[in-house]
């Protein structure tokens, strides 16, 4: 397997082909290009596919050890796989030496693999002593640049969100599955009895809990201990290794929403001292990766909408707590497959190769 570029480290893409995969790719084709080859890598029955990368048709390989012959020190791979493939293949691959940048929960939990988002903590990618290091789920990684540059200011000491989170936060069959039952209600009166939606819709919820069209879903994830769902723990648990506030109360609910593309949050953060919302305002309208969109009296605020296809996170309706001087309140939203997912990897990657640069 060779490449016709050969200057700078080499790059894995493996899971090449999913959601994230293509909006990856695209990515590669936008950015400065500091990659010698780029290797694609999916399962098997993708292998031979043409992908156009940096505006060449890169062959697609099977996930095999042969995908990674000449891999080594310096090299980067992207899993954007699910985390039992994650799982198996991440440490095959960091055993040679290359660095693993993971996007599933396989390793978001190991105190050994880095949890970064480069915004926030961009030094703990250096910091990996199995040559992994893990990105966040989509869901934390919208929230997380404009609540840490808030807690850099004014420590963080609470927190709740309810998330409004896109179909394809589940991926293809999450979009698809959106996109059947939309055309199924379309142009009628459903939604207007008990059970109706449902009636039409049928067993087709996809991934989702209940259907999703004309409807919203409050669960996401398995079903954990006192009620709780693994991805409401999971945003906890990601939100307080970030932010390195290891006892930090955060309460999370999880909810779908007929939404394409766009994860979007409710945010109420305690501070330990007092906010002042204009200053905060101007915190968030200088803090990286965060743009603020926040003129409620002209109609200005972020939406899903408006973030599919951006790369930033999109923060509104910022507010001090009417009950407490220690509180602020807003609502952000990020693209979930761009800075959600994508685009944090790339960043991580991007980081990495400085080291060896």
């Amino acid at each position: 397997m060779t490449s016709a570029r050969s200057s700078g480290p080499a790059l894995a893409v493996v899971g090449a082909t999913g959601a994230v995969g293509t909006v990856l790719l695209q990515m590669l084709s936008l950015r400065a290009d500091v990659w010698g080859e780029i290797r694609l890598i999916a399962s098997a029955r993708s292998a031979g596919r043409m992908l156009a990368v940096r505006a060449e048709e890169t062959e697609v390989f099977a996930l095999t050890e042969d995908a990674f012959d000449g891999f080594g020190v310096g090299d980067v791979a992207l899993f954007l796989t699910p985390a039992d493939v994650s799982a198996r293949w991440a440490p095959v691959v960091a055993a040679r030496g290359t660095v693993v940048v993971d996007q599933s929960d396989a390793f978001r939990e190991d105190p050994e693999v880095p949890l970064v988002v480069p915004e926030i903590n961009a030094h703990a990618a250096r910091m990996r002593p199995r040559g992994i290091v893990a990105a966040p789920d989509t869901v934390t990684a919208a929230m997380i640049a404009s609540l840490g540059a808030l807690h850099a200011e004014y420590g963080l000491a609470e927190l709740a969100v309810s998330t409004y989170q896109a179909a394809s936060a589940a991926g293809r069959a999450g979009t698809e599955t959106l996109r059947r039952q939309l055309s199924l209600v379309a142009g009628t009166s459903l939604g207007e009895q008990p059970g109706d939606v449902r009636a039409a819709v049928g067993e087709d919820t996809g991934p989702f809990a209940a259907p999703l069209a004309l409807n919203v879903v409050p669960w996401s994830g398995e079903l954990r201990e006192d009620g709780w769902s693994s991805h409401e723990l999971a945003v906890r648990a990601q939100t307080r290794r970030i932010l390195q506030l290891d006892r930090l109360p955060v309460a999370v609910t999880c909810v779908q929403v007929p939404v394409l593309t766009g994860n979007s949050l409710t945010v109420r953060a305690r501070f330990e001292n007092v906010v002042d919302a204009v200053h905060a305002r101007e915190i968030l309208d200088t803090a990286p990766g965060v743009v603020l969109v926040d003129d409620p009296a002209a109609g200005e605020f972020p939406t899903p909408a408006d973030a599919a296809g951006t790369d930033p996170a999109w923060v509104g309706r910022v507010r001090a707590s009417l009950d407490d001087p220690h509180s602020l309140e807003f609502f952000v939203c990020a693209d979930n497959l761009r800075k959600g997912a994508a685009l944090n990897a790339t960043q991580i990657a991007e980081l990495i190769t400085g080291e060896f640069a």
